[in-house]
């Protein structure tokens, strides 16, 4: 069906009907000064961040900064080689981040879609198109069917011209847009979309002036740090004063025993190197890239590395209801009459469908009694179905998008509008308007008589004055319609009428009708909603709802997905305002926000203590994006606004894919514990060991090149490898991680110790055994303790005894051959100060290697690490 066809627009007069600007508008002089005095109609956008800002945001890291340190202290050192692969570490973290950040940016200006390029203004007494941005106040704007609204501005005159504000207010349901109307219907604003209609509009205000750029002015202020950045930023300062501290201890015990003070210091800074995880930044780049990439191939486009991370600690999901849970499209769910209900099944504006009744599928000729009630509201209708076309994959409506319901409705009980067009053309009308809330057409009847069709709310039509039916029929619509509007459906009510001969004069089309049904009409959730709400409550996460729609849609809608099972969950921006709301933490659906409370709400979660991500589509959803922790953003219906502020945009729209960035970022933040459960207890061991081999008759248990070397090769390669491994099945199984929670909560600092103190028995057994056998005791403890630590990496795998990470079994085959290397190949042997063994000393290593291994598998199957619990009471109310 195209644009026109079944459809006539209606004939009242557009005028110029109150205002000081004359029909003629401004001059093109005068719009000149005024563009000159207010700027180009523009949303000051977030400006673009220069390279090398965004390069000094990467190496603000506090690993990072810690890594610069021991780069310098290696560079005074003389020691240039580890220093260079310090510095590699540093600049490959930096490229990655800087990279990924450029990409999105690019990647979401790709969606750009929502500002209008071009507005239609008189001036100098005609008509021209100029880019929105030349718009100024005081221009005569003139608005139609699909136009975005460039500038704020009141209206002068309209003929049926109706606005889809959902992006901005949140309401689904288009409003009329009247001249001398109240505030909210007699302007319109910035960034809306006029879905049937058309008018004259006098511009009041633009760019950040207006109501859209009121909204982006609540987005000021940098995103704040992730919660694993503050995890890892509260463990470096740690780390770094214990690291101080124990490489005290080495070097005054080392004076104390006579060595020379230059090997001492030496020794402590390569112990300092080795107790930091220098390749800690690079797995959780690799770990966030990986997630980044996965996110892609399910069509989310990660703004911000560490936002793949932060939805993994999420406690608290809020999320908007318009575009996000659901279709932001208008569906007729319901249908009444006289003989019962039945139901409309199928998905978006396509025809395709089927309407149910009593369980099963009927058509029009099976139900004649629906067929009446579809067929008058598709002829009291002036919207049309436009099918799917190169630039819209999917099927669309043009006009007024419950009109549009209407249509698809008829179609999905077998019903063409063509067809009826032909059979009944329409011969009067007497448009809608929100006084009498009601539509009336006359169409002709092939017998040459006239049929009356009306279509309207239920306490405009079901009126005495209107209809001709019983008073209990009435009162039996009534109750149903209350009840269908309690449920949160917007319900219209159909009547008809059939007359001999010619038209009556209007007073008489609307008298003496009969009522043929109501139709329950709703924005419906999308069929991934309810999965995804589902998945985050299983997984310890709280659901929100946040809207500037009508409480009873909000909670209608909550209940369908469960978000919200009680009315006591159920509060509204008046209540807010009024300070009589309660504890904001205690509610679970927010109805008729503003964008201010939004902000409010979102605030309040998280000064709880809670990680909030926010979800939303609309303008007005973008201050509450940008203050969340992390903002998801739609990328095909969201707004420009919106995708600016969010951290991740799916490109699809699907509600779903959140849930996945969740099991993602719990993904990253596993594999990171398992890296320092790993790298920590290697960099335990080396400190155990010179701190007590004098003790065991041994002066300097390791030379200085000799703990970089088993630092390099250990934390290089497989430390990376670590951070690619897979998830675990059962993570979406637990709640999130308390925010308050150090990375080496849980339990993982003992179980770093234990491994630390094992591998570091091993080696200084083997240290002592050696010493006393007459054995090269330096070397074999070289060997040891970097070929144990190799095994407890392969002991730290997700899914052992499977090929789901090979990358860490060939970096750990390759770091084993180098750390032999450095025994037997002559250059190596004289930069590390070691001396070749004999192949059953080479054996005894191999098969050491092998507890660390054996001994990590234990310690996971005895004792596991434990499940998150979380303190925050409600992440633990899920129910």
């Amino acid at each position: 069906m195209n644009r026109r066809e079944g459809t006539r627009r209606p004939t009242a007069k557009v005028g110029l009907l109150r205002g000081t600007t004359s029909a003629t508008g401004l001059s093109s002089d005068e719009a000149a000064r005024r563009l000159e005095l207010h700027g180009p109609n523009e949303i000051p956008a977030e400006p673009r961040t220069p390279v090398w800002r965004r390069v000094l945001q990467q190496l603000r890291d506090p690993l990072i900064l810690v890594l610069l340190v021991a780069a310098a202290l290696t560079i005074a050192t003389g020691d240039l080689s580890d220093a260079a692969v310090i510095l590699l570490v540093i600049t490959v973290n930096t490229v990655v981040g800087v990279v990924q950040e450029v990409r999105a940016e690019q990647a979401v200006m790709a969606l750009s879609a929502m500002s209008a390029p071009a507005a239609r203004v008189v001036r100098d007494g005609e008509e021209r198109s100029v880019t929105a941005a030349g718009v100024v106040p005081g221009d005569l704007v003139l608005v139609a069917e699909g136009d975005i609204v460039p500038a704020d501005g009141d209206v002068l005159a309209a003929a049926s011209l109706l606005a889809d504000e959902s992006s901005l207010t949140g309401e689904s349901v288009p409003v009329e847009k009247v001249p001398d109307g109240d505030e909210a219907r007699g302007a319109v604003s910035a960034g809306t979309v006029v879905v049937r209609g058309h008018g004259r509009v006098v511009v009041t205000a633009t760019g950040a002036d207006s109501a859209l750029g009121r909204i982006a002015s609540l987005m000021g202020g940098a995103p704040g740090l992730t919660p694993l950045q503050h995890r890892l930023a509260r463990f470096g300062r740690t780390l770094a004063a214990v690291t101080v501290a124990l490489c005290a201890v080495v070097l005054a015990l080392g004076l104390v025993r006579g060595q020379p003070v230059e090997l001492m210091i030496v020794a402590a800074i390569s112990l300092a190197v080795a107790a930091v995880p220098e390749s800690l930044p690079a797995v959780v780049t690799l770990a966030l890239a990986l997630g980044a990439r996965r996110m892609a191939d399910r069509h989310a486009i990660v703004r911000r590395l560490p936002a793949v991370e932060t939805l993994g600690s999420v406690t608290v999901i809020a999320t908007d209801k318009t575009g996000t849970l659901t279709e932001g499209r208008m569906a007729a769910e319901q249908l009444w009459t006289s003989l019962g209900e039945a139901s409309v099944v199928g998905t978006g504006y396509e025809p395709e469908g089927r309407v149910v009744r009593d369980g099963e599928a009927v058509t029009a000729g099976d139900a004649p009694d629906l067929a009446a009630l579809l067929s008058v509201a598709m002829l009291c209708n002036d919207a049309a179905l436009e099918p799917p076309s190169q630039h819209s994959p999917e099927w669309s409506a043009l006009g007024d998008p419950t009109e549009a319901a209407l249509l698809v409705a008829g179609a999905r009980l077998g019903m063409d509008r063509a067809t009826l067009d032909r059979e009944l053309p329409r011969l009067e009308e007497i448009p809608f308007d929100s006084s009498r809330k009601r539509m009336t057409t006359v169409h002709r009847r092939p017998d040459g008589g006239v049929r009356i069709a009306c279509k309207g709310a239920p306490e405009s039509v079901l009126r005495p004055q209107l209809l001709g039916d019983p008073p209990e029929t009435v009162a039996r619509a009534a109750a149903q319609a209350e009840a269908l509007a309690r449920r949160g459906y917007r319900v219209l009510a159909v009547a008809s009428a059939d007359h001999e001969g010619r038209a009556q004069p209007p007073p008489t089309w609307e008298s003496g009708l009969s009522l043929l049904g109501l139709v329950g009409i709703l924005d419906p959730p999308r069929s991934a909603s309810e999965p995804t709400i589902t998945a985050c409550k299983r997984a310890g996460i709280v659901p929100v709802l946040i809207t500037g729609d009508h409480p009873l849609t909000a909670r209608a809608v909550a209940g369908r997905l469960g978000i919200a099972t009680r009315d006591d969950e159920v509060t509204t921006g008046d209540r807010i305002r009024t300070g009589t709301a309660g504890e904001l933490t205690d509610v679970r659906v927010y109805a008729r926000t503003t964008p201010e409370q939004k902000l409010d709400i979102v605030q309040a979660w998280r000064g709880a203590g809670h990680v909030v991500a926010m979800t939303g589509d609309g303008v007005n959803d973008g201050p509450a994006l940008r203050q969340a922790d992390i903002g998801v953003a739609m990328g095909r219906r969201g707004t420009e606004v919106a995708r600016q502020a969010a951290d991740l945009v799916l490109a699809d729209d699907n509600p779903a894919t959140i849930v996945a960035a969740v099991e993602e970022g719990r993904r990253v933040y596993a594999n990171v514990r398992r890296f320092l459960l790993y790298a920590l207890a290697g960099g335990t061991a080396e400190i155990l060991v010179m701190l007590l081999g004098p003790f065991l008759g041994m002066p300097l248990p390791l030379l200085p090149a000799q703990i970089l070397w088993i630092n390099l090769l250990t934390h290089g390669l497989p430390g990376v490898a670590l951070g690619a491994e897979p998830v675990d099945p059962h993570t979406m199984r637990y709640p999130p991680r308390p925010p308050e929670e150090s990375v080496l909560g849980a339990g993982l600092w003992p179980r770093i110790l234990f491994m630390g103190a094992f591998v570091a028995t091993v080696t200084l057994v083997v240290g002592v055994w050696a010493r006393e056998t007459g054995r090269p005791w330096q070397s074999m403890m070289f060997l040891v303790l970097g070929a144990t630590q190799l095994g407890v990496a392969l002991g730290s795998r997700a899914r052992p005894g499977t090929l789901a990470n090979p990358f860490l079994l060939v970096a750990v085959g390759v770091a084993l051959g180098l750390q032999a290397a450095g025994v037997y190949l002559p250059a190596l042997r004289d930069l590390l100060g070691t001396e070749p063994l004999p192949l059953t000393d080479l054996a005894i290593a191999c098969v050491l290697s092998g507890l660390g291994h054996v001994v990590m598998r234990l310690q996971a199957r005895l004792k596991p690490e434990r499940p998150p619990r979380s303190g925050l009471s409600a992440a633990q109310d899920i129910e």
